[in-house]
């Protein structure tokens, strides 16, 4: 008898997964999958400015989003740091170089979308724009009209990738932190924690969470690895020592007709 697999929740409601653009969650959905199949999970595509509200509203169960989180009700773990890089032309003269700084984009219009990840403490470096584009999406088209360029995390550069505009990686700039998010509790519910242990890198059997705590709770088959029985022993052995007796032959003595060989004594 061998360990069954994990019976499925007979009510399994699905695991909402928000998450921002630029983000991309397929390496822990398939792990998710494999680890739950019986648990859909479900992803919810947001805005920036969309994803504090999702959680509050409970329109998702967690959200991988960039920091800081807004507000104190809201827990978050970081997960990784992006890359920060500039968007430019394919012309333009910053596309022959290797790496930029901020005082390469002194002379440059530096375009300041109202949904930009960045969190820069003051301004971007460079010339201000005269009006903040609405959307990184629309820096995105006015750096291909040729109106100025625009800094943001590698991964919206990729997301927004057009064939006449390029990038270059920037360096002494603030990085986008990556993080995953949910409504703060004493304790993270099942499948958030199920979650939390994918993103982590946790084993199957260190996962926290229902599924875990299943797995603990399964009873091994008492005959599973005991070593089988061995053969009867052999049959006991005669007293230590004892030598069994030789057949055929008189015991040895003195006198009398099994004197010596059992040959009579002649007469005198």
């Amino acid at each position: 008898m061998t360990d069954s697999p994990l019976a499925p929740a007979p009510d399994a409601a699905a695991f909402r997964l928000a998450f921002v653009p630029g983000v991309t969650p397929s390496k822990w959905v398939r792990t998710w999958e494999q680890r739950l199949p019986d648990v859909p999970l479900a992803l919810v595509q947001v805005t920036p400015g969309e994803a504090f509200g999702v959680l509050r509203d409970g329109g998702a169960d967690a959200a991988l989003l960039r920091l800081p989180v807004d507000g104190e009700d809201l827990s978050a773990i970081p997960l990784y740091e992006e890359t920060s890089v500039v968007v430019v032309p394919k012309d333009h003269h910053f596309a022959a170089a290797e790496e930029l700084t901020p005082e390469d984009l002194a002379e440059e219009l530096v375009l300041h979308p109202l949904d930009d990840t960045l969190g820069w403490e003051a301004s971007p470096p460079g010339l201000p724009a005269f009006q903040r584009p609405e959307t990184t999406a629309d820096a995105i088209e006015l750096v291909a009209a040729g109106v100025g360029v625009l800094v943001v995390p590698q991964s919206l550069a990729r997301l927004h990738h057009r064939k006449d505009l390029t990038y270059r990686t920037i360096t002494g700039v603030p990085q986008s932190r990556v993080a995953l998010s949910w409504p703060k509790a004493e304790e993270a519910p099942d499948l958030v924690e199920e979650f939390i242990g994918i993103v982590r890198g946790r084993t199957v059997n260190s996962t926290r969470g229902r599924r875990a705590e299943e797995r603990k709770g399964q009873k091994a088959d008492p005959k599973a690895g005991q070593k089988p029985a061995k053969a009867a022993s052999k049959p006991a052995r005669k007293a230590a020592g004892a030598k069994p007796a030789r057949s055929g032959k008189p015991a040895k003595g003195k006198g009398g007709a099994a004197g010596r060989g059992g040959k009579p004594r002649r007469g005198r």
